[in-house]
């Protein structure tokens, strides 16, 4: 199979490395030390520099437009697990695995207690705290004790899914205009209701294709990064389930060119850009809960470049004000001639 490339074969397996032994619990199908003495997996290990450096443009991000600080500990968070993982496949010794397998689970669990918290009594806030943290340290304790990749998995698994889900929803009820009862025919029953609106008919409409638009771009976003998600761990599969014809394949063609057959490889990369849109998302959310969507704004020149939240204005920072109240007594959207809108509550 291609064999007419111009290449380099691979040296023989079982070639010694500067970290034996093995001790990790799982490996993967690139094979040891192939390509170099001083790391037992390269394409593992290179593939790792992305989220070293996706999390530099990240932190700086935040910092250079105002972002709040939990997404600076998230991107470190997400630093921890690309380095961790780069340890791992250069070394494949258990205690990096433990680094790179572990940030995983705790970085979603931050994500998760930014979403839960959010906005929520500092007595709420410092449960949910607790319960995060007490949660993390069971969860080490008993991976360290069980061994077992799949729980870890597992675990990851579930907790993706949930903080996903849990941010769609979060985002629907905060821009969807039904949802949030700011269409005008709730205009209309909190009228006929007698219960005054302090935002004007045209501010509301224009509040309302605003947020629809930034709805529409965030979905958008959504299903890029869930797609590219989902084909990392489709490549994750096939490592797994077809190593034998891929060591084939790769030693046929020979290297280079039998670097793009290692599939964890592209899983890093994939998953990686994933977790990056899953990041930014939230950055983006955060805004919009605070009401300050006129203030920031999504630049996404192309696919072939990531997103980013950018502030383009100060956002006003009057809590409380504005507010009105529908017939029910729930608090309604409300907002000022820059449309400026806080999340209902």
């Amino acid at each position: 199979m291609l064999e007419w490339l111009p290449s380099i074969p691979y040296p023989p397996p079982g070639q010694p490395g500067f970290w034996d032994p093995v001790t990790s619990t799982i490996q993967w199908c690139e094979e040891d030390y192939y390509a170099t003495y001083y790391s037992a997996e390269i394409i593992n290990t290179l593939t790792n520099l992305m989220f070293i450096y996706l999390s530099y443009a990240g932190v700086k991000s935040c910092r250079k437009h105002g972002h709040d600080t939990v997404f600076q500990v998230a991107y470190f968070g997400y630093f921890l697990v690309g380095f961790g993982s780069l340890m791992f496949h250069t070394t494949l010794k258990y205690p990096w695995q433990l680094v790179d397998e572990l940030n995983m689970i705790y970085t979603t669990c931050l994500m998760a207690f930014a979403s839960l918290s959010y906005s929520k009594p500092k007595e709420t806030q410092i449960n949910w705290g607790v319960f995060f943290t007490l949660f993390c340290a069971a969860i080490t304790l008993y991976y360290h004790y069980l061994q077992d990749p799949v729980f870890h998995q597992t675990v990851y698994a579930i907790l993706t899914v949930f903080i996903v889900f849990r941010s769609l929803y979060d985002m629907e009820t905060t821009l969807r205009p039904s949802l949030r009862r700011s269409e005008e025919k709730h205009r209309l029953e909190r009228e006929k209701a007698g219960v005054p609106d302090l935002i004007s008919k045209e501010q509301q409409a224009y509040e309302n294709q605003r947020d629809r638009e930034i709805l529409k771009t965030l979905w958008i976003l959504v299903a890029f990064g869930v797609s590219i998600f989902l084909g990392g761990f489709y490549f994750w599969y096939l490592d797994i389930k077809y190593c034998s014809t891929l060591r084939q394949w790769r030693r046929s063609i020979g290297m280079p060119w039998g670097f793009f057959l290692e599939m964890h490889g592209w899983w890093h990369l994939m998953t990686g850009i994933g977790a990056y849109d899953y990041i930014v998302w939230g950055i983006y959310l955060r805004h919009i809960f605070n009401g300050d969507q006129e203030h920031f704004k999504m630049v996404w020149p192309s696919f072939f470049r990531l997103p980013e939240i950018v502030r383009v204005s100060d956002p006003l920072r009057e809590a409380g004000k504005n507010k009105a109240y529908d017939s029910t007594g729930n608090g309604v959207a409300t907002g000022n001639a820059n449309g400026h809108v806080k999340k209902r509550k």
